[in-house]
């Protein structure tokens, strides 16, 4: 290994915290909040002494489930500095899937807040645990989830049988620093640190387990491909339960010093406020966000004169949405990266330097101390650049497995250490990939292979479409036929035909959509990755294609 950091997360916060203690850490604009890099790792430390008090001890796990607040941001950091595991839950979760991850995750304590758009948090967790409300605070008891001891209230009016999140900050008061030191001293930069359940988007959610290592390096290399330094600040948007947020954001601000400026809950207009006012010179955000911020009505009176760079990632990032961004956000150094959760989650990543087309084309190429190869799907043989198979990468990136789940860890990585993606791609002589598509998400029709991403840059380049996602439907002749989910831009109409027309003698016959559709949004996990699968299962009800042919 050339140069890797052996920082634990809580190791690294006193570092930096002494590095740069006069500097920005952490700023909500709305709430008027701001932490230099003493003051923010002071606040970690209180309440790594709180948990250690309520006896919380090293290698538990603790759930969160909540929004951006800064809680979040702050228990990323204190159960690190005691050697908890923080598990994030999904916000959009409902009470089926809150109660699997607290009882596959073995999670003793769940951190929450009162609720996410159209979910009463507090009234699905006493679904959840039935009789909550009755119970002390710090002895819940939960037939169903017999870890579950504590479950701790983020926000004001803590209800029944709750304990409050600045409780555990008042018992972290009467905690000695050498207590706390003696923990810290035991933890070992390799272990579990973060649980992340992939976002499900086929089978039961699988928690995938990330070290202090995993995400103190891979957030480093993150920010050295943004160049980030002490003076830059980000904007992050995007959900700090998912890696985007906690290591593309949190980590790569953490390593460099660079202050974060979190936004609680998306929203197009208060993304580009909070750029404006706090002059913040990077902004992250699935292609998603960045449509709605460069369509918001009100986008023209926003000073985005700071701006520099970010991050374009999560899905299929649009040429032309891309092109905006550079263009009329000022952010002339956005980088595109691409990986998952199981890498912690970036492989490669575009530099600020790159050539646009080479930026708006290709996911970039490996981070540094990444081995990324591409497979042939059938005999698993590496390929020459320019040939089409699986990407599969290798290094210090790729998770220690899945939590309790051996078999799915040995289906992931291989004998020697590869992380399968699932992902198809191409890479060219210098290393720099392009995504062609999910293996699961390849169209074939009569024999031919089809890939989704082809089609969708194609017709992003029609001046009536916003957003488009392709997918396969069944069908009884061809096994499959190409169907399109199209949003339009605001105020404009568009039929079909003139979609199919647009295509015709620009790209393959087999290519062009059977099916148009016209939406007004995708299905979404809350990480903002688009679920085709329900697309598509939602268009073999309305096309009646049920005995249509191959469902897979």
């Amino acid at each position: 290994m050339s140069n890797q950091l052996e920082f634990t997360v809580g190791g690294l916060l006193d570092h930096i915290a002494a590095k740069y203690p006069e500097k920005d850490a952490l700023i909500y604009h709305e709430r008027n909040l701001r932490y230099n890099w003493v003051q923010f790792n002071e606040r970690c430390r209180l309440v790594a002494k709180g948990l250690l008090k309520l006896g919380v001890k090293k290698g538990d796990n603790l759930s969160i489930w909540a929004y951006n607040v800064p809680e979040w941001v702050t228990l990323q950091f204190a159960t690190a500095k005691i050697g908890a595991v923080l598990v994030t839950v999904n916000t959009s979760y409902k009470s089926a899937e809150l109660e699997y991850i607290l009882n596959q995750s073995d999670s003793t304590t769940l951190f929450m807040v009162k609720s996410f758009k159209d979910t009463d948090y507090v009234a699905t967790v006493n679904e959840v645990v039935p009789g909550l409300g009755a119970s002390a605070p710090g002895a819940v008891k939960s037939d169903g989830l017999p870890y579950l001891k504590n479950v701790v209230f983020i926000g004001a009016d803590t209800p029944a049988g709750m304990m409050n999140f600045e409780d555990i900050v008042k018992l972290g008061e009467s905690v000695s620093d050498g207590e706390l030191a003696a923990v810290e001293a035991t933890i070992n930069c390799h272990e579990t640190i973060n649980m992340q359940y992939t976002s499900g988007t086929t089978g039961f959610p699988k928690g995938v387990m990330l070290t202090h290592y995993n995400v103190v390096n891979n957030g480093f290399n993150i920010g050295e491909c943004m160049k980030f330094t002490e003076n830059d600040r980000l904007c992050i948007p995007v959900p700090f339960f998912h890696c985007f947020g906690c290591v593309l954001g949190v980590m790569a601000c953490v390593t460099h010093g660079t202050a974060m400026v979190p936004v609680e809950i998306f929203d197009p207009l208060k993304v580009l406020e909070t750029v404006e006012k706090e002059k913040c010179t990077a902004v992250h955000g699935v292609p998603t966000m960045f449509i709605a911020e460069l369509e918001h009505p009100e986008f023209s009176r926003f000073d985005l004169s700071s701006l520099r760079t970010g991050i374009m990632a999560g899905s299929n990032c649009p040429i032309e949405v891309m092109k905006k961004v550079i263009s009329q956000m000022n952010a002339t150094d956005i980088t595109i990266a691409y990986g998952q959760t199981e890498s912690s989650p970036v492989i490669t990543q575009t530099r600020t330097d790159d050539a646009i087309e080479l930026r708006v084309s290709t996911v970039g190429r490996a981070l540094p101390d990444v081995e990324v190869k591409i497979v042939d799907i059938e005999t698993g043989e590496a390929l020459p650049p320019g040939k089409q198979g699986e990407l599969c990468t290798r290094g210090y990136l790729v998770m220690k497995g899945y939590y309790k789940m051996p078999d799915e860890t040995a289906r992931a990585i291989d004998s020697d250490k590869w992380l399968h993606t699932g992902d198809l791609a191409i890479m060219d002589e210098n290393g720099y990939c392009k995504i062609t598509g999910r293996i699961k998400n390849m169209i074939i029709r009569g024999g031919e292979n089809i890939y989704p991403r082809e089609i969708e840059e194609f017709l992003y380049t029609h001046p009536k479409v916003s957003d488009i996602q392709v997918y396969g439907v069944p069908d009884r002749k061809y096994g499959e036929q190409v169907m399109a989910s199209i949003i339009l831009k605001k105020g404009m109409a568009m039929t079909e035909d003139e979609v199919r027309e647009f295509c015709n003698g620009k790209i393959a016959n087999y290519k062009i959509p059977k099916y148009v559709k016209f939406v007004e949004s995708y299905p979404m996990t809350a990480s903002g990755k688009i679920q085709k699968f329900k697309m598509r299962d939602m268009a073999i009800k309305e096309l009646a294609l049920e005995d249509a042919g191959p469902t897979a």
